[in-house]
């Protein structure tokens, strides 16, 4: 990747990097597609798609729904709210998207 992708990246991601780093992040991402291509040089025919490396059962409980927390017992615990809402700040500017 080029630099000017991580720098704006940084920029969407609302984060700070001196440009030794972003050097740094550049070489570390090139070196990371170089390995990305030469497995792609692998002759996988014939091997099962893996998605992890172990055999996975769902162990979850079945999705029963039950009856949740008073509304007005939690907003008690709100410091603010609007119309049975809670407010909280803002965390994108303004024509942010």
């Amino acid at each position: 990747m080029k630099n000017q992708k991580y720098v704006t990246l940084q920029k969407l991601a609302k984060l700070s990097f001196a440009d030794h780093e972003i050097l740094h992040f550049t070489e570390q991402m090139s070196d990371i597609i170089d390995m990305v291509e030469q497995l792609k040089e692998v002759d996988t025919t014939g091997v099962e798609v893996t998605t992890h490396g172990y055999s996975l059962v769902n162990v979850l409980r079945e999705d029963v729904p039950v009856k949740g927390i008073d509304r007005d017992l939690l907003m008690r615990n709100v410091k603010t709210s609007e119309d049975g809402f809670i407010q909280v700040p803002a965390i994108m500017g303004e024509g942010e998207e």
